[in-house]
């Protein structure tokens, strides 16, 4: 499930005209990696609550700057996993 979520992760932030070439696991969301503004950050949380029927708390976005790609993969395949074993 993980390895689904990164590649949709790097999905959207391709389609979303970001430079993805260099981007690894332990590059952060936020400045100094894929430098995702507030907006950007909003976007992409809101594609993969969409895709995966998950919700982000207010307090959450705003963490999101400042985890990495795999730490945000992670994150969000644990909830699909965790949603998946309530459903």
């Amino acid at each position: 499930m993980r390895d689904e979520v990164r590649a949709f992760v790097i999905e959207q932030l391709t389609d979303m005209n970001y430079d993805v070439e260099d981007v690894d696991d332990d590059t952060t969301l936020g400045p100094s990696g894929v430098d995702l503004e507030s907006l950007a950050l909003a976007d992409l949380a809101v594609r993969v609550e969409d895709r995966y029927g998950l919700k982000f708390d207010d307090d959450e976005s705003e963490k999101l700057a400042l985890m990495t790609v795999g730490e945000f993969t992670t994150m969000v395949a644990d909830r699909v996993a965790a949603n998946s074993d309530i459903a």
